[in-house]
């Protein structure tokens, strides 16, 4: 059969040559590609894979033989899920392979911009040396009051890193979430996103993107954070509107910000509407990439192959996220995982 996997730049090599050997054709085909050349590579294609290139109802349409598409990876917000369900077209992610991952990722940047990495490692490289100015005064993460805003599988996890790891108090909003679940693990839930905004020290995006989700935290929202405050967001950048968080670090309104996504990527240096970010000397930028370790890369690309098998095969896919847009799909198996 023919399989189309998009976004070759992330490289997959076991899914590859595992492809391969079951004998099925493979078509690589590089980030950014046109729709109509998408639509050319996938008219006859059986199986296609995606990691970012949007899926549109007009290549779905196009796609006649098309019996699955699968995210290798979370998010599902490219592609046209309604179409795919109206043809008959299984959707499915790989939403388990990198919860502690992309948490350990987020909190790296919590720490880095809390003890002022980035701007002391510029200056060591700079001037060799730095004494104890004012400048340098980083901040404890102890005492301090974490907000989450999402409290799946990577939130939980980052709520243990700070509250039981580095003795943060840990708040987080997650309107579908029983209040029980967040304080049995010493969470406090809040309801009021606004009072979340201003109560914290960090606040770090953990909830997926969904029309309901784009642009939550706006204007208002970003506005309310304290002038000591920072923001991280490893989850999808269009849940933040990021010329409202652009207008508050150039106007120092926020301490700063730790950033992996963009609604925009690649980000770039020049002609992109977050260029200015590279200029700022309390924000982290990272492409994309809180996911990228070696076990969770192997754990991605095993179960890729498994849900591969399973749609050319003819069987029931197994689906692991409890995002309802996958629902009615003849799954096997249904688990709780909430983050993008």
């Amino acid at each position: 059969m023919k399989i189309v996997r998009t976004d070759a730049e992330l490289q997959t090599p076991v899914i590859d040559a595992r492809l391969k050997q079951m004998g099925h054709e493979l078509v690589l085909l590089e980030d950014g590609i046109s729709e109509d050349n998408l639509i050319a590579a996938t008219a006859d294609a059986d199986l296609l894979l995606m990691c970012y290139t949007p899926i549109t109802k007009r290549v779905i349409e196009s796609s006649p033989k098309l019996k699955g598409i699968i995210k290798y990876g979370v998010g599902i917000d490219a592609i046209d899920i309604d179409t795919a369900k109206q043809h008959g077209i299984a959707v499915v992610n790989v939403p388990e392979y990198a919860e502690e991952t992309v948490a350990e990722g987020a909190f790296t940047l919590l720490l880095a911009l809390a003890k002022k990495l980035l701007p002391l490692d510029r200056h060591m490289k700079a001037q060799g040396w730095a004494w104890p100015e004012p400048q340098w005064l980083a901040s404890d993460i102890a005492g301090k009051t974490v907000g989450l805003i999402g409290f799946g599988k990577i939130g939980k996890s980052m709520a243990r890193m700070a509250g039981a790891g580095f003795r943060a108090r840990v708040i987080a909003y997650s309107p579908y979430t029983p209040a029980d679940e967040m304080q049995v693990l010493g969470v406090e839930p809040y309801t009021d996103l606004q009072a979340l905004m201003q109560e914290s020290d960090f606040v770090s995006v953990h909830c997926v993107l969904t029309p309901e989700t784009h642009h939550l935290i706006g204007e208002q929202q970003i506005q309310a954070m304290k002038p000591t405050a920072f923001l991280i967001n490893v989850s999808r950048g269009a849940i933040v509107d990021e010329s409202a968080l652009l207008a508050a670090l150039q106007q120092n309104n926020i301490a700063g910000a730790g950033l992996d996504v963009y609604q925009q990527e690649p980000l770039a240096r020049e002609g992109h509407p977050m260029s200015a970010l590279y200029d700022h000397p309390l924000v982290m930028l990272s492409p994309h990439l809180t996911f990228y370790t070696h076990e969770a890369m192997h754990r991605l690309e095993s179960e890729t192959i498994q849900r591969c098998s399973e749609v050319l095969a003819g069987e029931p896919v197994l689906i692991k996220s409890a995002d309802s847009r996958l629902a009615g799909q003849g799954e096997k198996a249904r688990y709780d995982v909430e983050d993008a």
